[in-house]
């Protein structure tokens, strides 16, 4: 399902006429995953098959109820996973088997390392691809005050805040340069006014950054609040039963939450996935 699919193919044809067919940055074709019989447990057919196309610089949020796939289809866009069947391209190349140049994940757990620095956990995987010394300098500092961690660069994660540490593991995968960023529940273990802190900070690096960003939460206001579209999935097998366009200027805040169109996405999400969570309750 395209997240253009709000525009009727008439209109569409006419717009990319007008500027000219522009492949998807992200584009999935009939992605299926069935994870296989183990022991006595039987196979678990988690992703149906899913299309999904992503403007370049675009942002977009996953819904849908525990154990519909969203991370299966994350991990699988990420290179983490296979589908089962399908296709899965980035910037016009086919993700097989392991992440491409250009992708960057960010995950729910903190994944920084306690015994470095902020400096060198940012830096780790700059060390890792042997970039030039005085060139991971700079980027690292261009990131760190880019990110408002500059003050903390030789603090270590443990006398970091929770959502101080979450901007660390972001930097950190921000200093890679990544066109593309995945975020499984990034900010699932902040309270509620954190939460909405970091959701202004992660809006102004996706302006700022011009990435496309994919991002998984079990918050409908985070959702709500943050993507140009949202993907609202079903019950297992997870396939997108409605693509929603919030239709929110591209320079919002956080503040958009108090308008009543706000409350009127929020509610019109529920109503979709009140049903499909019940289903997923009653099958585990």
């Amino acid at each position: 399902m395209n997240v253009l699919s709000q525009t009727s193919a008439a209109e569409h044809s006419l717009e990319e006429g007008a500027r000219g067919a522009k492949a998807p940055h992200v584009h999935l074709k009939g992605v299926t995953r069935i994870y296989p019989a183990v022991a006595n447990n039987p196979e678990v057919h988690a992703l149906a098959s899913t299309d999904l196309d992503l403007p370049q610089g675009s942002f977009f949020s996953l819904i849908g109820p525990s154990g519909c796939g969203k991370s299966t289809l994350l991990d699988i866009v990420a290179g983490l996973a296979s589908p089962t069947e399908g296709t899965v391209m980035f910037e016009g190349k086919r993700i097989e088997g392991r992440p491409p140049e250009g992708v960057g994940v960010v995950f729910q757990e903190d994944s920084s390392f306690p015994w470095l620095t902020v400096w060198n956990n940012v830096a780790f995987g700059l060390r890792r691809k042997r970039i030039d010394k005085a060139e991971m300098a700079k980027r690292v500092d261009a990131i760190l005050a880019f990110t408002g961690l500059s003050d903390f660069a030789q603090a270590y994660p443990a006398q970091l805040s929770g959502g101080m540490r979450q901007r660390v593991c972001i930097a950190r995968t921000l200093v890679l340069q990544p066109r593309l960023i995945l975020l499984d529940e990034p900010f699932g273990a902040l309270d509620q006014q954190t939460r909405l802190l970091m959701g202004d900070e992660l809006l102004r690096i996706w302006r700022e950054t011009g990435a496309t960003i994919m991002m998984i939460t079990h918050s409908l206001d985070e959702a709500a609040m943050l993507a140009d579209h949202v993907g609202v999935m079903s019950a297992r097998p997870g396939k997108f039963i409605e693509i929603i366009e919030t239709g929110w200027p591209r320079d919002r805040t956080s503040e958009i939450v108090s308008e009543a169109r706000f409350g009127s996405i929020t509610a019109h999400m529920w109503s979709l996935l009140r049903e499909e969570s019940q289903k997923a309750m009653k099958a585990r």
